[in-house]
């Protein structure tokens, strides 16, 4: 028997970008619902580094990124959770590298500060070869599996519904099809990120949708030091598109390909941050399927210990966990789409969900025409 229709925004999926849509309903009065089909949310938006790499979007995501900083900000202090606004250190080891940054600097002005060599050693440590770097000041830190919860509690205390463990089979019209019964909604995001093909096939299929899977270790610090920004390589430059102002960035991504292919086929981003408990979460590497083997290939792992014992300057690594992320990935890195009349799909498919989410969850919620 189908339910009145009690709900002004029903949300499937309690993801990053499932509470941000979320957060944004209910600034506007809506009376929101959040469908999940786990007890709590434990995909990519709680086996990620937790960074909000504001400052090395462009375009629509740099717009996204800062209207998230602004509510991570906020609710960090209304929903109780650990935050560093301490930006991000770009570790430049081949002057190339430094080139980019001086480039990007250019372009952004003091949101891209130059440190030399030192600079960068006395901000984090690192080892070996290098010639200076670049602090992002803008840039954030949560801790990814501490932070998603706790604003789906915040969420949950100021009224919204959270239907856990619970399955959506489909949406027809205003209805909402779940393992528990049906739900009405005037209007429905989902937002279940890389199981976009699971209820919109067709949607999935138009935007090119793939998933990505990560390898990703958790390391005890080697430093036995706090690392307050997040840290990014050389190999971070060619992962995100602000730094694609530089055309120095072609010569990077040239030379790396021959002194390392093996880390340009595992799609390596090689960067840090650092848990509040300490611990170091290091990665990370990035294949590309419509669905994932079960079966884990050792050489990813062994490929970023090999980097991190070089970044480290230490043999002596202990590795704490090892986890694989899966994210949406597609040619453009937003899609919302409306396949019915009420019914929004929406999903971050350049493994920026962290960063860009909540400005992205404003931007479609703004565009709703409920409550």
């Amino acid at each position: 028997m189908t339910s009145p229709r009690p709900y002004d925004v029903l949300i499937v999926g309690a993801g990053v970008v499932g509470l941000g849509h979320a957060v944004h309903a209910l600034a506007r009065g809506a009376r929101v619902a959040v469908v999940e089909r786990n007890p709590r949310a434990i995909g990519a938006s709680v086996r990620n580094f937790g960074h909000g790499c504001v400052t090395g979007q462009a375009g629509d995501a740099l717009r996204y990124a800062m209207a998230a900083r602004r509510d991570w900000l906020r609710l960090s202090k209304e929903a109780g959770f650990w935050i560093r606004d301490a930006g991000t250190v770009v570790v430049a080891r081949a002057d190339d590298e430094y080139e980019v940054l001086e480039d990007f600097h250019a372009e952004r002005g003091d949101d891209v500060v130059l440190l030399d060599a030192a600079a960068v050693r006395g901000r984090v440590p690192v080892a070996g070869d290098v010639v200076g770097g670049a602090w992002l000041p803008l840039d954030l830190r949560v801790d990814a599996r501490e932070a998603v919860g706790s604003i789906a509690a915040w969420l949950a205390g100021r009224g919204v519904d959270f239907h856990w463990s619970t399955s959506v089979h489909g949406v027809e019209g205003d209805t909402v099809r779940t393992s528990r019964g049906a739900l009405r909604a005037a209007d429905v995001v989902v937002a279940v990120g890389h199981d976009v093909d699971r209820l919109y096939p067709e949607v999935a299929a138009g935007h090119e949708v793939l998933r990505c899977a990560l390898h990703m270790l958790e390391l005890d610090d080697p430093a036995h030091t706090t690392v307050d920004p997040a840290v990014l390589t050389g190999w971070s430059l060619l992962r995100y598109d602000g730094f694609a102002v530089s055309p120095a960035l072609e010569r990077v991504r040239e030379r790396l390909a021959s002194a390392d292919p093996a880390g340009v086929e595992a799609g390596l981003n090689l960067m840090f941050t650092q848990r509040p408990t300490g611990e170091i979460v290091f990665g990370d590497t990035h294949d590309y399927a419509d669905a994932i083997p079960p079966f884990r290939a050792e050489q990813r792992d062994e490929l970023l210990l090999s980097h991190a014992r070089r970044l480290f300057g230490s043999d002596a690594l202990r590795i704490r966990a090892r986890w694989r992320g899966v994210y949406a990935s597609a040619p453009q890195p937003f899609l919302i789409e409306t396949p019915t009349p009420g019914v929004h799909v929406v999903s971050v498919t350049a493994g920026i969900g962290m960063t860009t989410a909540f400005g992205l969850a404003e931007h479609v919620v703004e565009n709703l025409p409920t409550p």
